[in-house]
């Protein structure tokens, strides 16, 4: 039986990873900082090994990847909110930066010491670009970020690039924004979904929003994580662009969402708080995942209205 480590595995992404690892027969392994509250959140998910401690333990980090000696390490781990990592810099570059130089240098150890191949894969992001000046991004876009997350998430990506250099089979999947019922509330996809299902119901008035003409790539994120398992265990390693390229104002979102609960005057139900908006807003994200598409495989299976709907008719049926 094949076995493969997870950090991360209690967020949206580790947890559909989790799904698709377990269904596989695959053992699974997992970092998590609360095992009672990381065995409640993957409870329909079973035979997870879980492992507490915390990313920026690299003793604990290393001790934990020669123990498990997995053949795939999946991290997905770190500080996910780009609003808190302006909040605390210090804490994202260590948790969600620094630790990926701990998990490579294990990952490096364990090969040389198994004398075996160990695949790694990085869930990259988007923010890593920063305000690019060319459109659609690609593997090839200049690395520019422009907020602590991005400059955290921008170190690791290098690392991965030079541990890859020297023999570790490493791979980072840029991912852009990916979305499903399991968001929580504090990203904007899930906000807007579940403000609209509250408004509908009659609990909530508003949605306060920091801006809507922004452009986002949104997809669904079991498909982007379905990407970073092809990239894992494709037959060499690389950098790929997860995108729908297809760019859609955050304002479609909102549009989108009010229509499905039969809500046409949406504009009537947003209000706009400057409070909300962060430094350094990136006004567009496109991704063009023309090589994850050739190389790996890959395809995107839910657009840009059924992820809406989806998210919707999910609080919906959680409110009522």
């Amino acid at each position: 039986m094949a076995t493969a480590f997870v950090t991360g595995i209690t967020g949206q992404d580790g947890y559909y990873l989790a799904r698709d690892l377990v269904d596989e027969g695959v053992e699974v392994h997992a970092l998590v900082r609360d095992k009672p509250a990381a065995a409640a959140e993957l409870g329909d998910v079973p035979g997870i090994v879980l492992h507490e401690g915390d990313l920026d333990d690299h003793g604990y980090l290393r001790s934990l990847i020669l123990d498990v000696a997995p053949v795939e390490i999946y991290n997905l781990g770190g500080i996910s909110s780009v609003a808190l990592s302006w909040q605390d810099p210090v804490k994202t570059a260590a948790v969600t930066g620094t630790s990926v130089a701990a998990l490579l240098q294990s990952a490096l150890e364990l090969q040389e010491s198994a004398g075996r191949q160990v695949r790694f894969v990085q869930a990259s992001s988007v923010e890593i670009f920063g305000q690019a000046e060319t459109s659609p991004q690609t593997e090839e876009t200049p690395i520019r970020p422009t907020t602590p997350y991005g400059a955290a998430k921008a170190f690791a990506h290098h690392l991965v690039s030079i541990y890859r250099g020297r023999g570790l089979f490493a791979s980072a999947g840029i991912l852009y924004n990916h979305e499903s019922p399991r968001r929580p509330e504090k990203f904007v996809s899930r906000k807007i979904s579940m403000g609209v299902a509250r408004i509908a119901a009659g609990l909530q008035d508003t949605i306060v929003m920091g801006t809507l003409d922004v452009y986002r790539d949104w997809g669904w994120a079991p498909d982007y994580v379905r990407a970073l398992q092809l990239a894992v265990r494709n037959e060499s390693p690389g950098d790929y662009v997860i995108a729908s390229g297809e760019p859609r104002l955050v304002a479609d979102f909102v549009q989108t969402a009010f229509a499905l609960v039969g809500i046409d005057d949406w504009k009537n139900y947003v209000e706009i708080d400057q409070r909300f908006v962060r430094p350094t807003e990136i006004r567009s994200m496109n991704g063009d995942a023309t090589k994850a598409r050739e190389v790996l495989g890959w395809q995107p299976t839910t657009g840009f209205d059924e992820i809406v709907r989806r998210m919707v008719a999910h609080d919906v049926e959680l409110l009522s």
